[in-house]
C-alpha cells in the first residue's frame, strides 16, 4: 500500500537552465519534489545531501559528464540503489546501451513531452526493486 502523503523526490541534472526549469515546473505540477543540479559534480553532492527517489541525468554535462556521475553514483553504496534515467539529446545507435553499461536504469531521448517523462518516472518508481528500501529509509525503518 502506498503512502499518499509521501512526495517522491527527483534529482534533475541538466546543464541548460531552461530545460531544468521546464522539467522542474512540470514535475512539481505532477506531484514530485525536485532537486536540481547543473553538472555531474553537483549531482553527486545533491544525491548525498538530499537523497532522491530517482535521478534524471543528462549525459552531456560540464565539469563531470553524466556517464561518469552515473558510474560514481552506482559505485557508492549510499546511492547505488537509486534509479538513474539517462535524459539526453543523443539518439545515436549504441548510446542507450552505453548508458545502461554506465549504470542507467532507463533511457529517455530529449526532447520528450513532459507527460511522457512523468509516466516513465512513475513506471520506474513503481517497479524499482529498491522502492521498499527507499520508503523505509525515508520513514526511518530498516529493510
Amino acid at each position: 500500500m502506498k503512502n499518499a502523503t509521501r512526495t517522491p523526490r527527483v534529482l534533475l541534472v541538466d546543464d541548460y537552465p531552461d530545460a531544468r526549469e521546464m522539467y522542474s515546473e512540470y514535475l512539481q505540477f505532477s506531484g514530485f519534489e525536485v532537486v536540481e543540479a547543473g553538472n555531474g559534480m553537483e549531482a553527486l553532492q545533491r544525491a548525498l545531501d538530499s537523497p532522491p527517489d530517482i535521478i534524471l541525468m543528462d549525459l552531456s554535462l560540464p565539469v563531470m559528464d553524466g556517464w561518469e556521475a552515473t558510474r560514481r553514483l552506482k559505485a557508492d553504496p549510499r546511492t547505488a540503489q537509486i534509479p538513474v534515467v539517462a535524459l539526453t539529446g543523443h539518439a545515436l545507435a549504441g548510446i542507450s546501451e552505453g548508458a545502461r553499461k554506465a549504470g542507467c536504469d532507463a533511457f529517455v531521448t530529449k526532447p520528450c513531452l513532459p507527460d511522457e517523462l512523468v509516466r516513465e518516472i512513475r513506471r520506474i518508481l513503481d517497479t524499482s526493486p529498491s522502492s521498499a528500501a527507499r520508503k523505509n529509509r525515508r520513514s526511518g525503518k530498516h529493510a
